[in-house]
């Protein structure tokens, strides 16, 4: 059995000896039964809408916890077999939906052992502060907020033991970053203000108060969790919708988006300044290096045009070595004068290429095209790509390395 494992069964092992060799705080009555059935209820409906993450062979569940509460109103003793009675139930729960992992059996005593030694500390805290507390202004509220960050840390703490010995951490930022996870004021305030409020009823044994407040903090749970998965399902579909739309090579967007982009364009009649534009004799670079290093200058090309653009500028990778660009919001004198300077930059700059054991410097130049006119009825977007695709032929004839470029407004 690994050394994590070992560890598991150990905070297991201390929470039943502390539970077993001390005074409990409550009577195992029917009032213990009753708080008991009611978190285990609610707990279990809690389980739904626990934030999932994994940290190498290992799940985190961030879910709702009430640990504080029920700790310091059970006792050691109380809260190990209330853990016991929860934990089992999200055992067999994960076993009948198969969401259960490998080791789950021993993450169900981590689990029980964890978090009893938390609502073990939680209980000895608050009876040895609270005489204190209950003469400070506002004093039971802060007592439960330093109650919530220690319990809160313990847990935290455990979690970052078993990871180390299992390693799944190797350095201490990883630990630090776990330790720290989500942890802000805000959050210990609001875990410290239910738990307070949750104690406080069951001291009075205001059951329905009791039931209205779960019930709220669950409808207020599911709100915010029904939010976050509508987020995370838009987030899903924009990400895939991004791939649909990228070039892998370049980071550019790629010629279905540049299709995409005309459509809503067209007849626009906005004034815009299409530019095609490709690397010089790029066959030549394949045929002496290899395509690898014809790949390296591909990125070095679109590094340089994305490093000219503009935040409404579109750039897009439409062939092979071949890019085309959406210059808006500019004149025809902007768009001439940018691209005069990439030429500069292609000129002046060299690509850093690996070949065949050595590091060597490709230079190369690029020709372009520019069309620059009115979206509207009279020309469409796809006639002013095909008029920038001929200024282009025309910068290769008359040598290369050059901008050719039409102002069709100026007619």
């Amino acid at each position: 059995m690994s050394k994590a494992r070992l560890f598991d069964l150990s905070l297991f092992v201390a929470a039943v000896g502390l539970a077993l060799f001390t005074h409990p705080s409550v009577v195992l009555d029917g009032t213990y039964i009753k708080a008991m059935l009611l978190y285990w209820v609610f707990a279990s409906f809690y389980f739904q809408l626990r934030i999932v993450t994994r940290k190498g062979n290992s799940t985190i569940d961030y879910a709702i916890s009430y640990t504080s509460s029920f700790g310091i109103f059970a006792g050691p003793l109380g809260t190990l077999i209330y853990e016991i009675f929860y934990r089992t139930t999200v055992y067999f729960y994960k076993k009948k939906t198969k969401t259960a992992d490998p080791g789950e059996l021993l993450d169900t005593f981590y689990n029980i052992g964890s978090f009893t030694l938390g609502g073990t500390a939680a209980y000895y805290l608050y009876t040895l502060l609270y005489p204190v507390a209950a003469h400070v202004p506002a004093g039971y509220w802060l007592l439960f907020l330093l109650v919530v960050c220690v319990t809160t840390f313990l847990s935290s703490g455990f979690l970052v033991i078993t990871f180390a010995l299992s390693g799944d951490i190797k350095t201490r930022k990883e630990a630090f970053d776990l330790l720290l996870r989500s942890r802000n004021l805000l959050d210990f305030s609001k875990v410290a203000l239910t738990n307070a409020l949750l104690l406080r009823l069951l001291q009075l044994e205001k059951w329905e108060m009791l039931i209205a407040l779960f019930l709220l903090n669950y409808i207020v749970s599911l709100s915010f969790f029904s939010k976050s998965q509508s987020a995370q399902h838009k987030f899903e579909r924009d990400k895939f919708e991004q791939m649909a739309y990228q070039d892998f090579l370049t980071g550019t967007f790629n010629r279905a988006h540049m299709d995409k982009r005309m459509n809503e364009l067209d007849h626009s009649g906005e004034s815009i300044g299409i530019v095609v534009a490709d690397i010089d004799r790029f066959k030549k670079i394949n045929d002496t290096y290899n395509h690898a290093v014809g790949d390296k200058v591909i990125i070095h090309f679109a590094n340089i045009l994305k490093d000219h653009l503009q935040e409404e500028d579109i750039l897009f990778r439409s062939g092979g070595e071949e890019f085309t660009l959406f210059l808006r919001s500019k004149s025809f004198r902007e768009c001439h004068l940018i691209l005069q300077e990439t030429l500069l930059d292609v000129e002046r700059q060299a690509v850093k290429a690996d070949y065949e054991d050595q590091q060597i410097e490709v230079h190369y130049s690029a020709s372009f095209g520019l069309f620059y006119f009115k979206a509207d009825q009279n020309t469409s977007m796809e006639k002013g790509y095909v008029r920038a695709d001929q200024l282009l032929l025309e910068s290769k004839k008359l040598g290369r390395n050059r901008l050719s470029a039409h102002n069709a407004l100026a007619e």
